[in-house]
C-alpha cells in the first residue's frame, strides 16, 4: 500500500502558492466561467488572501462543477497533470510565459532550458515551456486556469477526487486504457483506496491526448463552459499526436512533481 502523496506535494509548495489562495467566495458562475483570451485584472478574491484567517475553511465546491473543471485535463499523464495543477496557481505567469515563448520561438532543448531558468517564474511555470500548445490553452482560458488554481489550493483533495471520478467514467466507457503512448494502471493508496494512474509509456516522451469530453466521459456534457480547445474535433475519442521530447527544460524544472500526484511518498 502506498501512502497518500497529496499532503507532501502541497507542503513542498505552500510557501510559493499561498498568495494565490482564494479562501472565500469561490464561485463558478457563468460570468466567472466565460472564456477570456487576454489577461484580466486580478479579482478581489485573488488579492485578499494573506488577511484570511488560516483556520477559515474554504467553501465546498459541488462535485458536478469540479468534474466540469477538471474534465479537460483529467486524462493527461500524471506528471503533466501535476505540473498543470501547480502552474494553474500562477495564471499571470502563464500569460507571461506564453508571450515570452512567442518572442523566442527558436529556443529548443538546452538553450530553452538555460533561457527559461533565468526568468523569475515558479519552476512549475518554467517546466511548461516544453509544451507551448498547452501554455496557449492555459492562457487562452485564463478564467478556467484561475478557477482551477483556486480550487486546487482551497480544496485540493476534492480536485484530486474529481480527477479520479472522471478517469473512472472514461475507463468504464473503454476510452481510457493502456496504449503505445501511455500506461494506465489502478493502484492502492493510503486508506485502501484505489487510484487510476496514467504514466508515459516511454519516460523520454510525453504524449498529450486530445479528446471530446462528451464522448470519453458520456452524458451529461462535461466540458468546462466556453473552454477553448485548439484543434478540437467534436465526436473524437482519445487520440494522440506527435510525442514531445522531454528535454532539459522539463528535466531541470520538474522537481518534486515528477512522480505524479498519487505516487509521491511522504518525506
Amino acid at each position: 500500500m502506498k501512502p497518500n502523496p497529496l499532503s507532501a506535494f502541497l507542503n513542498r509548495r505552500t510557501h510559493r502558492l499561498i498568495s494565490f489562495v482564494c479562501a472565500t467566495s469561490l464561485s463558478f458562475s457563468p460570468l466567472l466561467l466565460a472564456e477570456q483570451t487576454a489577461p484580466a485584472a486580478p479579482s478581489q478574491d485573488m488579492t485578499k488572501t494573506a488577511n484570511a484567517p488560516a483556520s477559515e475553511a474554504a467553501p465546498k465546491i459541488p462535485n458536478d462543477q469540479l468534474d466540469s473543471l477538471v474534465a479537460p485535463i483529467a486524462l493527461y499523464p500524471d506528471p503533466l497533470l501535476a505540473q498543470i495543477l501547480a502552474a494553474s496557481t500562477y495564471p499571470l505567469e502563464i500569460i507571461e510565459l506564453e508571450q515570452w515563448l512567442k518572442r523566442n520561438p527558436d529556443l529548443k532543448d538546452q538553450a530553452l532550458a538555460d533561457a527559461v531558468a533565468k526568468q523569475p517564474w515558479d519552476a512549475s511555470i518554467q517546466a511548461m515551456a516544453v509544451f507551448p500548445d498547452m501554455v496557449t490553452r492555459l492562457s487562452a482560458n485564463v478564467a478556467w486556469t484561475t478557477n482551477l488554481g483556486n480550487a486546487f489550493l482551497a480544496r485540493q483533495q476534492d480536485v484530486m477526487d474529481a480527477v479520479q471520478r472522471m478517469r473512472a467514467k472514461a475507463q468504464s466507457k473503454g476510452a481510457l486504457e493502456t496504449t503505445a503512448q501511455q500506461k494506465v494502471e489502478t493502484e492502492t493508496v493510503e486508506g485502501a483506496q484505489e487510484a487510476i494512474v496514467i504514466e508515459p509509456a516511454n519516460s523520454q516522451y510525453m504524449y498529450v491526448p486530445s479528446y471530446d469530453p462528451a464522448v470519453v466521459y458520456g452524458p451529461p456534457v462535461w466540458p468546462y463552459p466556453a473552454y477553448y480547445y485548439p484543434g478540437f474535433v467534436p465526436g473524437a475519442g482519445l487520440a494522440f499526436g506527435t510525442g514531445i521530447i522531454l528535454g532539459a527544460a522539463w528535466a531541470n524544472n520538474w522537481g518534486q512533481l515528477q512522480l505524479g500526484p498519487w505516487r509521491r511518498h511522504h518525506q
